[in-house]
C-alpha cells in the first residue's frame, strides 16, 4: 500500500472534469461587479450560484464598517477567541445575535462550518446520541464524528422515522441531540420544524438546527425557519454562518442554555482557531441590522425565487419538493449536468454543478441560488435560458 493509493479512483473519475475550462470546481472570478455579476472567463457573467441570498455583499453600510474595523483594528485578530484575538466587536456581535433571537447566550465562531463542528463537538461526548437528518451538511457530520457520540441518521425530512428511533433509544432520550437544517442546501427543502419540535420535547430530547441557507431568508425579522414556524423558544440550539445572506465570513451558535457559554472552555474548534477579523465582524454587525429590517428584500428575494421555480417547473426540470431561493434541477447522469451547466455558462450564467456524493439520491444538480438584488430582469433572462436548454435536462428515456 501506498500513501497515495487512494487518490487513484478519484483521478480516474474526475481528471477529465478537471480539464474542462472554464473550471466547474472552484470557478475561479477574476473580478467582481455588484452582488450578481463578475467577470469569468474574460465574459461578464451573471451569477446564479452564489447563496448571496439578501444581496448584503455589496452595501455601503457592510463596506464603511469593514473598512472602518481595518482602519482601527487592522487586518486580523492573529489569535483564537482564548487568548487575544476576543475584540469588543467579537463579544458585541455575540449580544446583537443573543438579542436577535431572544436568547441568553451566543458564541460567534470562525466559520459557518466551525459553528457546527465547535457546537456539537463541544456539547456531545461518548455517552451521548446525535439523532441526525440524513441529508445533513458536512459540517454536521464532522462535528458528530469529532464528539465521539453515537451516531443515528432518521430519513430525511420524516418525522415517523424521527420519532421510532427515538423511541428505541429508551431512556438515553434525555442525552439525545436531534439535528436538522432548516432550508437544505441542495434541494431547498425545509425540515418539518413543527412536527418535529413535538416528537422531540415527548421524548425529553435536545435539537440543534442549522438555519445557514435560512437565516435572512424565512421569518418576519429573518431569524429562519425557527420563526417562521413558531418554535424559537423550543429549539435547544440555532447555528448559522455569516457567509450567506451577512455577506461575510463567520457562523454563530445562539441558546438558552448556559452550558453553550460553558462549551467556550471545552470545544476545540473554538478554542485553537484565530478569530474572525475584525473586518467580517464588523460588516456582519452591520449586515445583521439590514436584514432584521428587511422584510423588502425578503420579498423581492421570494417573488425571484417564485417566479423561477414555477419557470423551471412548466418547462418539466426535475425539482426539489419546494420552492425556494435553492432551485436545484435534478440528472441523470455526470454528462447531462455537465451538458447544461456548459450551455449555461455560454450564455453567460454561472450556476453550481453539483456531483454525488455532495448530491442527494445520487443524481447530479445543476443548482441556482437567487438574491433579491437580482433585477426582474435578470430574472427573466434566467427563465428564458432554462427554457431555451430544457431538452438538455429531460430524462434520457425520453
Amino acid at each position: 500500500m501506498n500513501l497515495f493509493d487512494k487518490f487513484t479512483t478519484f483521478i480516474a473519475d474526475k481528471e477529465p472534469l478537471l480539464a474542462i475550462k472554464p473550471e466547474i470546481f472552484g470557478t475561479p472570478i477574476e473580478k467582481m461587479y455588484s452582488p450578481t455579476e463578475a467577470s469569468i472567463g474574460g465574459r461578464r457573467i451573471l451569477l446564479a450560484g452564489t447563496n448571496n441570498y439578501l444581496g448584503l455583499t455589496f452595501a455601503p453600510e457592510c463596506l464603511a464598517a469593514a473598512h472602518q474595523a481595518i482602519d482601527e483594528e487592522g487586518t486580523g485578530t492573529t489569535g483564537s477567541r482564548m487568548a487575544n484575538g476576543n475584540y469588543t466587536g467579537h463579544r458585541e456581535l455575540e449580544r446583537e445575535f443573543a438579542e436577535f433571537y431572544g436568547c441568553k447566550h451566543a458564541v460567534v465562531f470562525s466559520t459557518g462550518y466551525q459553528a457546527n463542528l465547535g457546537t456539537i463537538s463541544g456539547l456531545a461526548g461518548a455517552a451521548d446520541v446525535l439523532l441526525i437528518d440524513a441529508h445533513c451538511h458536512a459540517s454536521i457530520y464532522d462535528g458528530c464524528r469529532l464528539s465521539g457520540a453515537e451516531i443515528i441518521r432518521f430519513r430525511h425530512n420524516d418525522t415517523t422515522d424521527l420519532e421510532k428511533r427515538l423511541r428505541r433509544l429508551g431512556d438515553r432520550t434525555g442525552s439525545t441531540l436531534v439535528i436538522v437544517e432548516g432550508i437544505y442546501s441542495m434541494l431547498g427543502d425545509q425540515a418539518p420544524l413543527s412536527a418535529m419540535v413535538e416528537v422531540k420535547k415527548s421524548y425529553g430530547a435536545y435539537m440543534l438546527i442549522d438555519e445557514a441557507h435560512s437565516l435572512g431568508v424565512l421569518g418576519k425579522t429573518g431569524q429562519g425557519l425557527v420563526e417562521a414556524a413558531g418554535v424559537t423558544n423550543n429549539v435547544d440550539f440555532i447555528t448559522g454562518t455569516f457567509s450567506k445572506s451577512l455577506g461575510s465570513i463567520g457562523g454563530y451558535c445562539v441558546s438558552n442554555h448556559r452550558e453553550l457559554d460553558i462549551m467556550r472552555y471545552l470545544s476545540r474548534p473554538y478554542i485553537f482557531t484565530a478569530s474572525p477579523s475584525p473586518s467580517n465582524i464588523a460588516s456582519a454587525r452591520a449586515a445583521l441590522r439590514l436584514l432584521k429590517d428587511g422584510e423588502h428584500l425578503r420579498k423581492r428575494l421570494w417573488e425571484n425565487a417564485n417566479r423561477l421555480y414555477s419557470c423551471m417547473q412548466e418547462q418539466g426540470y426535475r425539482l426539489g419538493p419546494q420552492v425556494g431561493p435553492v432551485i436545484s434541477a435534478q440528472l441523470e447522469t455526470t454528462e447531462q449536468a455537465l451538458a447544461l451547466w456548459t450551455a449555461l455558462i455560454e450564455r453567460g450564467i454561472y450556476v453550481n454543478l453539483i456531483f454525488p456524493p455532495a448530491a442527494p439520491h445520487d443524481k447530479p444538480l445543476v443548482r441556482c441560488s437567487l438574491s433579491a438584488a437580482h433585477t426582474p430582469e435578470q430574472i427573466e433572462y434566467l427563465c428564458s435560458t432554462f427554457t431555451d436548454l430544457a431538452s438538455l435536462a429531460r430524462p434520457l428515456s425520453q
